[in-house]
């Protein structure tokens, strides 16, 4: 690794300073007066409502900070058409922290279709509007209103994911890097609790935001240290890629923001080229042009230990919403509140989630103790548990303490996915870890059931009959959701997803594994329409799939273009950034850009819903496939619509006649009619 970037770590309590912690971190004077303070050390803004509890960003920035000896304060969801609600706490001493939340602002408030949301899961009373869009960059403009000269420093994913010049799908158009935008000192992203501890200290101290260029996980505005080589991954004429290694300190130049602006190549060499720098053991720093200046990303931060994550776990959370909303609901908060993280990240990259971007493909986990001992907590100070831990998982539930084999290969490794095209013969899949946990927390006293209802990667699954097992006789609730997304290779390759072999490997171990425990258990599949690489013909014959297995899907996903993303790149671009990208040389996607045809594909997913039938009977003329069009049972649509239905009629759709038909909803229950 390059001397210039930090490459040791310091434990993360290794500066704490104990001190009494507050009930709940001050969101007014008021509070700051009970503590005694007469400023804060730091004030972190964000567009959630404030949650006390280790699922929410801001909640474990907080703790984590006040746990290293710094007063903090929390703005929550303020007023953003003045400064004004920005100085409610004063003027911070060290810096002002700005996230737009737990999720991306705008993917928060619209929908794929690009129409603006009802509701907000993080806002107390699900009431929306309550944050702007683009909320990090209006926030940190009226924190720099407020007071000018109080460092700026953002975090969080709608950052993460915006840390480079980006595509934006709601504005249709390559956007700067929200640092520029948010005209902010420093940018901390990933999973940041390592970083921001360190800026912390060293603002405190005296040091200049500017001087933090050693620090892993940060973005800033520098200029290229002479001593440093730059790799030109932005020659789109060169095979290269910047991919050279070479001894002495070196920065890879990407496509700069005019580039990918005008060129779509420059832009999808440029997300190959960040995804392939993001082995936090081989990851290099990238720079790129914007304008006049250079953004600096430094190498992503080392992933927490298990004792580190077990400390960010046992801090100090009141476990609660904030008391100033009163009895308002926090739909989000309702959700998590009898559920237990045990692990951060994912090397499945699929190319359309933003996990890997954000939190890495090295898994983080948890020890045992520190599991049951939030079980503890929520049995002992949670109000209204029932004996019920809702979930217990991460962004999948059964990547627990798998790694790879070899520390050192993996350090070396540069794979966009640990489990595409098939699971790498390096990788631990071992679930025994897992099924202990398992097994402790069902003894956990007041504990009657325990549900997994994250994410099961069922490709990881099948290799272990045992947890199959184990999972569905303790840990399924009637139904459990699962993501094959599709079942034709040439979207699945674009997804970087399993084939539909391994599903229907899992469904028959399931079911044989239902029907051991005398169970009636049923897998509820998600599907995406309008992926980037699916065609009309794989849109039908996944709908024919659908008729064949007797589902039903009530709501279903259509692709959404979120921010760095590797589908992104493929939707805006239509070009492979799995492949290698020159002028010349690159490998095309289809996008599905056009709403008829993403309607069409979602229509697809929908082939049972007679509001659909006229668009897909015409389709299927358009695609030669006229004996898909009628009443027998390989036939999709009928031919003629029957009186009282479709949205004219107001009616209820008709019911098929020979058996029963199970429906699902990508959302909820299973419903059997």
């Amino acid at each position: 690794m390059d001397t210039q970037i930090a490459t040791a770590t310091k434990p993360l309590m290794a500066q704490a300073r104990p001190r009494k912690p507050a009930p709940f971190l001050p969101m007014s004077r008021a509070e700051m007066d009970a503590l005694g303070w007469d400023a804060c050390d730091i004030v972190l803004v964000t567009g959630d409502a404030y949650v006390d509890h280790p699922s929410f960003g801001m909640a474990i920035i907080g703790r984590l900070l006040e746990a290293q000896g710094f007063r903090v304060g929390i703005i929550s969801q303020p007023d953003w058409h003045s400064a004004e609600p920005f100085k409610v706490l004063g003027k911070p001493k060290v810096f002002f922290g700005v996230t737009g939340g737990n999720m991306d602002s705008m993917v928060n408030r619209y929908t794929a279709d690009r129409r603006i949301r009802s509701d907000d899961a993080y806002t107390a009373g699900g009431e929306g509007g309550k944050r702007p869009d683009r909320c990090t960059v209006v926030y940190a403009q009226r924190c720099r209103e407020a007071f000018k000269d109080v460092p700026i420093v953002l975090g969080g994913i709608e950052a993460s994911l915006r840390r480079i010049a980006h595509y934006d799908y709601w504005s249709d158009k390559v956007r700067r890097s929200v640092l520029a935008d948010a005209k902010a000192d420093l940018l901390l992203y990933g999973n940041a609790e390592r970083a921001v501890v360190e800026v912390a200290h060293r603002l405190a101290a005296g040091e200049a935001p500017r001087s933090l260029d050693d620090v892993r996980g940060v973005a800033l505005f520098r200029k290229v240290p002479e001593d440093y080589s730059e790799l030109h991954a932005d020659d789109l004429d060169s095979a290269d890629e910047g991919a050279t290694r070479q001894k002495g300190a070196t920065v890879i130049r990407l496509p700069a923001l005019e580039q990918v602006e005008q060129d779509k190549e420059a832009y999808a060499r440029a997300s190959r080229v960040l995804h392939r720098e993001s082995n936090p053991g081989n990851a290099r720093p990238l720079v790129q042009r914007h304008g006049d200046r250079d953004l600096w990303l430094n190498p992503p931060p080392i992933p927490l230990t298990s004792e580190e994550m077990d400390a960010v776990y046992d801090l100090p959370y009141a476990r609660a919403p904030h008391p100033s909303y009163g009895e308002a609901k926090i739909p989000a908060w309702d959700m998590i509140k009898f559920s237990v993280t045990i692990m951060r990240g994912c090397f499945g990259g699929c190319t359309f989630c933003s996990i890997t971007e954000h939190e890495g493909r090295i898994i983080q986990n948890r020890s045992e103790g520190s599991i049951l001992r939030e079980i503890e907590k929520i049995r002992d100070k949670t109000p209204g548990f029932t004996g019920v831990i809702s979930d217990i998982g991460g962004p999948t539930a059964n990547m627990y303490r798998m790694a790879c084999k070899d520390p050192k290969v993996e350090a070396a490794c540069r794979r966009p996915s640990c489990v595409f095209p098939e699971i790498c013969p390096n990788l631990n899949t071992s679930h025994d870890d897992l099924i202990r946990l398992y097994r402790k927390v069902r003894e956990t006293r007041g504990i009657k059931k325990v549900m997994v209802a994250s994410g099961v990667r069922y490709d990881l699954a099948v290799e272990s009959p045992e947890y199959i097992k184990e999972l569905v006789t303790h840990h399924v609730g009637g139904y459990l959701k699962i993501a094959p997304e599709h079942t034709e290779r040439g979207p699945l390759d674009k997804m970087m997803k399993p084939g539909i072999g391994a599903y229907d490997k899992f469904k028959r171990m399931f079911d044989a594994a239902a029907e051991q425990a005398g169970k009636k258990y049923y897998l509820i599949p998600y599907f995406i329409a309008a992926h980037p690489g699916t065609t009309d013909e794989d849109m039908m014959n996944l709908a024919l799939w659908l008729k064949k297995n007797r589902y039903r899907a009530d709501q279903v996903q259509t692709f959404l273009p979120s921010p760095m993303a590797t589908a992104t790149a493929m939707y805006h671009t239509g070009v492979n950034p799995l492949r290698g990208v020159r002028h010349g040389g690159s490998d095309k996607v289809e996008a599905i850009k056009g709403l008829r045809q993403r309607r069409l594909h979602k229509a697809f997913l929908r082939y049972h819903d007679p509001d659909n039938w006229p668009v897909l009977r015409e389709a299927l003329i358009e695609m030669g496939r006229r004996d898909l069009i009628g009443s027998q049972p390989h036939q999709l649509v009928p031919a003629h619509q029957p009186p009282g239905t479709g949205k004219a009629a107001g009616t209820r759709r008709p019911v098929r006649p020979g058996g029963k038909t199970q429906r699902f909803t990508t959302k909820g229950l299973r419903v059997m009619k």
